[in-house]
Formats: structure tokens, sequence, C-alpha cells
């Protein structure tokens, strides 16, 4: 059986399911085994996504989208740079 990966959706909804049951008087440990989660996943993704709503998630993958399209723009850009420069120099 392959390992299963959640998308963020599903774990902010898990992160808050986890809030819920707690706030309804069980125990951390219960509600986390609950949603069939690991306590050491639940930490995890509480670190990296903790107090995040849906609607900041979108942004944060819209963000990181871009921050990729325009680190791949700016490598594009340098490698131009130094083939016009070697070319400069006569170096081809």
């Amino acid at each position: 059986m392959g390992i299963r990966r959640h998308k963020p959706e599903e774990i902010v909804t898990k992160l808050r399911q986890v809030e819920v049951l707690v706030g309804q008087g069980r125990s951390r440990i219960d509600a986390i085994r609950e949603v069939q989660i690991t306590e050491q996943t639940f930490y995890r993704w509480r670190k990296q996504y903790g107090g995040m709503g849906t609607d900041q998630l979108r942004e944060l993958r819209r963000l990181q989208k871009e921050n990729d399209r325009l680190r791949r723009a700016v490598s594009d850009l340098t490698l131009d740079k130094l083939i016009l420069t070697e070319a400069s120099r006569g170096n081809f």
C-alpha cells in the first residue's frame, strides 16, 4: 500500500477537526487518532499550516507559483547574459 499525500486543503480541514474535538472535551491524542493521522504528522502540519484558512492557503499557493515562474525567468535571463558576454569576448 502506497503512501497517501494529503492536499493542503485536507490538511487544514483535519487540523480544524482536531481543534473542534479538543474543544468538545477530548484529549488531543484521541482527537488526532480519530482523524487518522499520527501525532508527529499533526504537529508538523500544525507548524506549517497552523491558523491558516483556505483563502490564505490559496494565496500561498498562488505566490509560490509566481515565485517559481520568476525564478525561472531570472535563470533564463542570467543564462542569456552569460552567453552574450562570452560572445562579445569572442570566446565561442
